[in-house]
This record gives C-alpha cells, structure tokens and sequence, in this order.
C-alpha cells in the first residue's frame, strides 16, 4: 500500500486534536462533504456515527483508498470544480474542510462555494493552523521561515492565518463562526523544538501572554449569515470570555507562586495572608468569567435551536445572497 502523506488514524480518545474536534461537531446521521478528504480516515469514523459522506480529492493514489469510505467523490482540485453542479444545492448538513483552506490559493472563493451546498441548518467545519503559533514568532526573531514536509510550515501551504483573519474569512464568506476550538501545543512542544534556555526569559514570557501563542490549530464551526445578529453577538461574548479566562489562569498561576514563596520566605504572616485574599479574589474572578462564557454557550446553543430560527433561515438566506452574492 502506497504511504500518504496526509493519512493517518482518528484517535478519539485524545481530545487534543482537530480530528477528535472535528468529529465532535459534526455529530451523527448528517450527510457530509470531507473536502480534501484523503484517503478517507474521517469518513470512516463518521460512517459508523451513521453519516453518509462524499468526499472531494484531488490525488489519486488517495482516492482509491478512500472510495470504499465514501457514498460520493470527485476527483480534482476544489478551486477548479462546480461542486453545486455535481451535488446540488442544499445537499448536505455539513461541509468538512480539514486542514484544506491552508493550501489554497482561493480560500475565500471555496467557502462562498460551499455556502450553496448546505441544507437549511447546516454548517462548515474547518481546521486550520496557526501562523502566530509562538513557536514561529521565535523560529522568526531568529530569521528563520523554514518549510516542512509537515506542521505549521507544511511545504505546501500557501496562505497563513491568525485568529483575527481565520473570523475575517469566514465572515466575508458570508458565514458567522459560532464555536472555535483549539488544539494547543507548548512553545517547545512543536517540531521546531528548542528549549526555554535557547531564549531569554523575558522574550518567552512575553510571547506567552498572548493566549493564542500556544495555539496550535483553530477547529471553527460556522453558519450561513442570515443576518442573525444575535448569533454573532453571542459568539463574540464567548470569545471574549474564554480569552479573559486564559489571561485569569495565567495570572492565577503566577500569584499562586508567589504565594508559595512568600509562606516559606517569611516569618510575618500578614504578606502570606495578603497573598491569600488575593488568591481568593482572583479565583472568583475566575468562575465569574467561566460562568459568563457558559451563559453565552447556552444562550447561542438555545438560540440556534429555536423554532423562530428555523422558520426563519429561509427568508433570512435570501437576505444573504442580497448582501454577499452568491
């Protein structure tokens, strides 16, 4: 058998992972396009959650493994096929874009075709590394940009994204991203490899203050935009939550060990105590934010499921295709 580069097995019991991310939000008994599905190791997986998937693959060597896996594929690169004349319009609940968008020289271009694609209620499902992985900021102080067969400089990747432009091409696709995970990987944890002692202190935290700087792949769900302004609101209320609770944990840790070093430094009690309260305070600033984030995820979860937002994709898609095209 042939090895392929991008082939690999589902490892569902590692929660760190985009295919485990993946897979979760695609959920059960959906139709589904894998696009760029390789040699089908996704649709394994999501056939015996009871989805029929089709899948879209430009290498052959890979097609042929993935055939067995799939109800439907087409065989070609992305940007040059008409999948809506192949599939029809509104054929599928979910659209798969799998470390895809990263080697194509159109991104923006696919999504919008995708849009088409998805049934009343459907979404797209991409995963995409992260260029301001803080593992690349180093590798770039130090001049270097060097490609690899694999990983956030993988040789073929022709476009690089951020968290800000990641929500940017979406939202121009004419599509709300409302969840986004993340697979997360220590600055030294990566195949550019290094040590803290490499650097100096003071440059490594820096970098780690930006919470996406240990981010290693953005896992993002995301609807048609059908001008549901609340949906968006909400998802931004959960991002700005989960960011507060990063920047909270990080500050937690760091008061944690000066506290520890101020109950063995000293023989005073009152700066142990004083290290104590503020423990305490940032602790419930902590689950403050957590449960802020959680309100939100449940109000955008409720929401999406309402009747109201059911009977009225329809007229609200057709506001859509006013506003963005099709």
């Amino acid at each position: 058998m042939q090895t392929l580069k991008y082939d690999t097995e589902v490892d569902l019991g590692n929660d760190n992972t985009s295919h485990t991310m993946i897979v979760a939000m695609v959920g059960a008994n959906c139709r589904v396009l894998d696009v760029g599905c390789a040699s089908g190791y996704l649709a394994r997986v999501l056939t015996e959650r009871g989805c029929t998937v089709s899948g879209v693959e430009h290498d052959p060597a890979a097609v042929a493994e993935a055939r067995p896996h799939l109800a439907d594929i087409v065989v070609g690169n992305v940007e040059e096929l008409d999948l809506v004349d192949h599939f029809g319009r509104a054929a599928f609940d979910v659209v798969i874009f799998g470390d895809v968008l990263e080697h194509l020289r159109r991104p923006l271009d696919v999504l919008r075709m995708a849009r088409p694609l998805l049934a009343p209620g459907g979404f797209v499902v991409a995963s995409i590394p992260n260029i301001a992985h803080g593992a690349v900021r180093l590798a770039l102080l130090e001049g270097r940009f060097d490609y690899r067969p694999l990983g956030l400089l993988d040789d073929t990747h022709v476009r690089f994204f951020t968290r800000e432009s990641v929500e940017a091409l979406f939202r121009d696709a004419g599509l709300i991203p409302v969840q986004m995970r993340r697979t997360t990987a220590g600055l030294f944890e990566t195949e550019f490899g290094g040590t803290p002692a490499d650097h100096p202190p003071e440059l490594i935290a820096r970098i780690l203050a930006d919470p996406e700087a240990t981010t290693y792949q953005f896992v993002v769900k995301a609807v048609i935009d059908n001008a549901a302004n609340a949906v968006r609101a909400l998802h931004d209320r959960e991002e700005a939550a989960r960011r507060e609770i990063e920047s909270l944990r990080r500050e937690l840790q760091q008061a944690r060990a000066a506290a520890r070093e101020r109950t063995t430094a000293v023989i005073d009690p009152a700066p142990a105590a004083a290290a104590r309260a503020e423990l305490a305070r940032m602790r419930a600033g902590l689950d403050r934010v957590t449960a802020e984030r959680d309100r939100a995820r449940a109000e955008l979860d409720a929401l999406m499921a309402t009747r109201l937002m059911r009977a009225a994709r329809l007229p609200r898609a057709a506001y859509a295709r006013l506003r963005t095209g099709p």
